[in-house]
């Protein structure tokens, strides 16, 4: 039987807000920048399928013009410390072309 201890159910939940909080980053980034979040993700993982988190949380993006500025660092950083080191590469390859709204 797996019987997980309160403590590991609190890590194990916290690392899943913390993943979440990262894809949310990194969707919200390529809103910021009009790249599409999923042609990015397919240039880093192209044998991967849509990935239904990613879908999740563009529904919790907001438009480019009500959003903070996010780095590209933080976002690169963000995608290796959860070894998205792919999607982390093409993040910083991309080329950005920021124009006013």
């Amino acid at each position: 039987m797996n019987h997980m201890s309160e403590h590991d159910k609190k890590v194990i939940e916290r690392y899943i807000e913390e993943e979440h909080m990262m894809i949310l980053l990194f969707a919200q980034w390529c809103i910021n920048h009009r790249i599409d979040p999923h042609e990015l993700y397919h240039k880093a993982y192209p044998d991967q399928p849509n990935n239904k988190l990613l879908d999740d949380m563009i529904q919790h993006t907001v438009p480019r013009a009500e959003s903070d500025e996010i780095s590209k660092q933080l976002v690169v950083a963000a995608l290796q410390a959860f070894g998205n080191d792919n999607l982390a590469f093409e993040v910083e390859q991309y080329k950005i072309n920021d124009q006013p709204d």
